[in-house]
């Protein structure tokens, strides 16, 4: 297995470079890229062959993070990002610093803050929001581990991560909540 540090390393490069990658996160593995590189974003709608009408989540590594890519943080999102017990992607009211296309049409984004050692220090390392995807042709269900993913989206990528592929658990995604500028609170997916 490879050295996480070095698998960070060649990830960021790819990232940087408008590149995509197939990547371990706290819920499924990801197809992910710089949330801000708009046309690295087209691309991973090509790649799940997915309309750009359905927005894509991005993940970040901490809570300081959530008022450089939003124009308002309702306060209640931080209490529920502390006491959530398992991953939490929250929507969000008007994103911002963020590729365009990679917004929902109401200019909402879902974001998650990631605790998993991989996808957590390629946030940090990074720099920037990166994009969270489920490694799946739209349509089709998400995988449960690295072995699930279809060859179609491994020879579709730039970069495969080699950390956690041998991993058998049944990963599950992230529950999500949408939340308003108001603070009112929706579950879309528990």
């Amino acid at each position: 297995m490879a050295n996480i540090k070095d698998e960070v390393k060649r990830a960021c490069e790819v990232l940087a470079t408008g590149g995509v990658i197939l990547y371990p996160t706290d819920t499924i593995w990801g197809i992910g890229c710089d949330a801000t590189n708009e046309k690295a974003v087209q691309r991973v709608y090509e790649i799940k062959k997915r309309m750009d009408s359905k927005a894509l989540l991005v993940l970040v590594d901490h809570d300081l993070k959530l008022s450089y890519y939003l124009q308002e943080v309702p306060a209640v999102a931080y209490d529920l990002i502390d006491y959530s017990t398992k991953p939490l992607t929250i929507i969000y009211d008007k994103a911002r610093n963020l590729a365009p296309n990679l917004l929902a049409e109401d200019g909402s984004v879902g974001i998650r803050i990631t605790q998993e050692t991989f996808s957590k220090e390629l946030c940090f390392r990074f720099r920037k929001a990166i994009v969270s995807t489920s490694a799946n042709i739209s349509g089709t269900p998400s995988p449960t581990c690295f072995a699930d993913i279809s060859p179609e989206i491994k020879e579709a990528v730039d970069y495969i991560v080699d950390y956690r592929q041998n991993e058998k658990a049944g990963a599950k995604p992230s529950s999500i909540i949408k939340l308003g500028i108001g603070g009112e609170v929706k579950i879309i997916r528990e």
